[in-house]
């Protein structure tokens, strides 16, 4: 088998590798009950540390699943933004096909591949849209380029081209120019938060920490929550 590169004239062959002949060796970490906490906010922050030293590009990176409230799934990947005993964070468009899809099913899942780690989290659990006071506060920290960028695209609806997009961000640099660009120094107002902005927090029922071990006996330890509290299984591989 074979695939051509898009790419124009520029494009070449190359072999395509049989997914079903990848294998890798997990070795090196395991996950014991005897060495966890008793919450697993306390497990992610280690691990959360552990994937930050070691280098991964995006470490934040997160799979987020919703469903339509016809119960069609639809997943992509979005950044955490904090977490916490009051939920996994992220931020988006309110009128993107995520939004939709959590105000008639305010329920989600959350994955964090870290695959170099040979680690994976899984999070199950009810969505709560953030606070005004919180959208304003984290807005207010971004990028001049990305509070542009917030305004500039209606997230997951259909444009002609590229060009709508660049000619809507030209025309938002002219209404809030940069502050830090301007003869005189700082000035002006800044970008304000679009109203069709904001955050949400996946409140988690369930925690599942994974870590690969050799011969695909992985360990699976999942954080269940019940009204007395957390209660820590070990699963199947």
């Amino acid at each position: 088998m074979h695939n051509a590169l898009v790419g124009g004239s520029d494009a070449v062959d190359r072999p395509t590798p049989d997914p079903a002949r990848l294998r890798r060796a997990y070795e090196g970490g395991e996950l014991l009950e005897s060495g966890v906490p008793d919450n697993p906010f306390e497990l992610f922050d280690a691990w959360f540390a552990d994937v930050a030293a070691a280098g991964l590009p995006e470490p934040n990176a997160m799979v987020l699943a919703t469903a339509s409230a016809d119960g069609v799934p639809s997943a992509r990947t979005v950044l955490l933004k904090g977490y916490g005993p009051g939920g996994f964070r992220f931020f988006t468009n309110l009128t993107s096909d995520k939004a939709r899809d959590l105000a008639a099913n305010p329920r989600a899942a959350l994955v964090f591949p870290w695959h170099a780690l040979h680690r994976q989290v899984r999070v199950v659990g009810r969505v709560e849209p953030l606070t005004h006071a919180e959208n304003e506060a984290y807005f207010s920290t971004r990028p001049y380029g990305s509070q542009l960028g917030a305004w500039a695209s209606h997230q997951s609806a259909v444009i002609a081209n590229r060009d709508v997009l660049e000619a809507r961000y030209a025309e938002l640099t002219e209404r809030w120019p940069d502050p830090a660009a301007t003869a005189d120094g700082p000035g002006g107002e800044g970008v304000p938060r679009p109203d069709f902005w904001g955050g949400y927090a996946v409140i988690p029922e369930s925690v599942e920490f994974w870590q690969g071990r050799p011969d695909r006996l992985h360990d699976r330890l999942r954080y269940r929550h019940e009204d007395a509290g957390w209660i820590l299984e070990r699963l199947a591989p």
